[in-house]
């Protein structure tokens, strides 16, 4: 009897000895311990973010005229389709083509560069020949001349690229056609939303994509022709092949959104395609090369 007593005795002494140093160990050591500290996140690359999108204007209609920016170096490069909405739809598709390519190789716009993107400066005009708004297919074009022509004009029937306060009149010409500038230079909200724009990001340089005359052309106002058009027509051209040249002498221009920069000192040209019906991607893509390699040198 009293050795069963004495064997018990000392498994319980055991047993609280054990639970007493878990308890200790539970208070002391695991209950005080500072949970784990959390992983420092990796940062995200600036260029794995996308470009930055920015409304910065809306039609007569109420289309948004959006602008896209990749990068951030210190020169700040604009490009600009569809200032002739539908009747140049190419250029439009040619700047979301440049979008894209800028998404999927952001690698390639050199550290010193931004690059802003306005795709279609003219939306209600590119939906009045594709019925989108925003991204089309070639397959959404019209095929009806008289559409397409209309097209190039904004809601009020005004030809945009004549509404900029350069040389600016009521009335000026397109082709052997008289057209309508607008009630002063700026009274249209697709040519205000480009202004200002400028006007706020000044831009180092502005590359505006047309079609069809198969050439790269300097701008110029009163003042004449900038150094540096002149130098970055000339670089544009090298890279794609189309031909430099400075003034456009084929009938008068007046209201012109290129003039209108030359006489605020920033340098401008306009990239006319060769036809309407393609973007002509390698051709341009040189160009554009041939042009960052003249801002990094």
């Amino acid at each position: 009897m009293q050795s069963n007593f004495f064997k018990r005795t000392i498994i319980a002494v055991i047993a609280f000895a054990v639970i007493g140093a878990g308890a200790l160990v539970y208070f002391f050591f695991l209950r005080g311990a500072k949970a784990p500290a959390p992983q420092a996140q990796v940062p995200v690359a600036v260029e794995d973010l996308g470009p930055a999108h920015k409304v910065i204007g809306k039609s007569l209609e109420g289309r948004n005229i959006d602008v896209y920016t990749y990068g951030n170096g210190e020169t700040h490069l604009a490009f600009v389709g569809g200032v002739h909405g539908g009747y140049e739809w190419n250029s439009v598709l040619l700047a979301y083509a440049f979008m894209d390519y800028f998404s999927a190789n952001p690698r390639n716009i050199p550290k010193n560069l931004t690059i802003s993107i306005i795709p279609s400066a003219n939306p209600d005009g590119v939906w009045r020949v594709t019925g989108k708004t925003g991204r089309f297919t070639e397959a959404d074009v019209s095929e009806d001349p008289k559409i397409l022509a209309s097209g190039r004009f904004n809601a009020r029937g005004v030809d945009l690229n004549r509404n900029f306060d350069c040389k600016w009149k009521p009335q000026s010409t397109w082709q052997s056609k008289v057209v309508s500038a607008g009630s002063s230079a700026f009274s249209e909200p697709e040519a205000m939303a480009i202004r200002d724009f400028v006007l706020q990001n000044k831009p180092r340089a502005v590359i505006f994509w047309h079609s069809k005359a198969n050439a790269v052309y300097a701008s110029e106002c009163e003042g004449g022709i900038l150094p540096e058009t002149l130098a970055i027509m000339k670089a544009y051209s090298a890279g794609s092949a189309y031909p430099a040249v400075s003034i456009f002498d084929a009938y008068e221009i007046s209201g012109d959104a290129e003039g209108w920069l030359a006489s605020i000192n920033i340098p401008a040209i306009t990239v006319e395609l060769k036809s309407h019906g393609i973007i002509e991607w390698e051709r341009n893509l040189a160009g554009l090369k041939s042009l960052f390699e003249y801002y990094t040198r």
